[in-house]
């Protein structure tokens, strides 16, 4: 049995504590700033492409590994009742000596990201370090000044997943911002703050005590549910009118097919109370389940549907 003290468990500890499965977030966010750049005709560098893709995910894994650090110094950890897809990993609990590590990891995830950001601002000129500084700022920010301003708190993760990364990706790749990632930007920042605020649910008590006011707490568990359902519902309305408007090429139109689970989605979030969610989460679990599904699904088809039309 390995000491839970050593290096490699500690390292592992780190990783764990990176959210690897979560990652997967930011290279689709990545891969539609691209992809809309391609159906507009820009011409790409793979390199550039290549850079944006890493960029995006040492950011995801600095904001990972840091809020993972708060909610252990704070004691967040020891209060949480995990789930798959809130809580925290955990790591850090099972393997203490492993703290400094992340914090350290953390830190070299940025350099990295700053280093790209500023290739690109050689590249692209000043407009990059409007992203690059907006970034920066969220990944310091969110653990412990953003979680404690409630609306703040909603629309910072959508705000950092679809403005900074689809929006900074498409101008990093292409020098300019157009109409098509204007238009599908919507998306991921209305479906992002969705999952979020969801994953949010099952924490509300354990937040309240270390501090945290998102909007979770100050709604409660049934109107914050309604306020996912509403974020849910938009992000598919964008999509259409998009659509519809020519904002974007008709053959994302794939990209529509996961709103169908989106409909259950809305309707169970509808009918959510604190009783299932402070008890054995049956009918939560489901959901929360579903809000990733849809998220990422609908991505991944509107990545694959915009390089399908370039």
């Amino acid at each position: 049995m390995k000491d839970a003290s050593s290096p490699v468990m500690r390292w592992q500890a780190c990783l764990q504590a990176a959210r690897p499965p979560f990652l997967l977030l930011a290279p689709l966010c990545v891969l539609l700033g691209v992809g809309a750049a391609r159906a507009e005709g820009l011409a790409l560098s793979w390199w550039d492409v290549w850079l944006a893709l890493l960029g995006s995910v040492t950011a995801h894994a600095a904001v990972n590994l840091l809020n993972e650090h708060h909610d252990f110094r704070s004691g967040l950890d020891a209060m949480t009742r995990r789930t798959p897809f809130s809580g925290g990993s955990g790591a850090l609990l099972a393997c203490p000596r492993a703290a400094p590590l992340a914090a350290v990891t953390a830190a070299a995830c940025l350099v990295v990201t700053a280093l790209i950001g500023g290739y690109f601002l050689a590249q692209r000129g000043p407009a990059m370090l409007i992203f690059g500084i907006a970034g920066l700022a969220l990944v310091w920010g969110y653990s412990g000044w953003i979680v404690r301003r409630p609306w703040l708190c909603l629309l910072a993760p959508g705000v950092g997943f679809g403005v900074l990364m689809v929006l900074g990706s498409h101008w990093a790749v292409g020098g300019r911002l157009g109409s098509t990632v204007l238009a599908v930007a919507p998306v991921p920042i209305l479906l992002v703050s969705a999952l979020l605020l969801v994953n949010q649910l099952p924490d509300i008590d354990a937040d309240r005590r270390v501090g945290r006011r998102h909007l979770a707490i100050v709604l409660g568990v049934s109107r914050a549910a309604q306020v996912a359902a509403w974020l849910n519902a938009a992000a598919f309305v964008s999509l259409m009118l998009a659509i519809g408007l020519n904002g974007v090429p008709r053959a994302v139109w794939p990209a529509l097919l996961p709103g169908l689970a989106a409909a259950w989605l809305i309707r169970g979030l509808y009918r959510l109370d604190e009783r299932e969610v402070d008890g054995d989460r049956r009918r939560l679990l489901p959901l929360m389940a579903t809000q990733v599904a849809i998220l990422l699904i609908t991505l991944a088809v509107l990545d694959l549907s915009l390089w399908w039309s370039a």
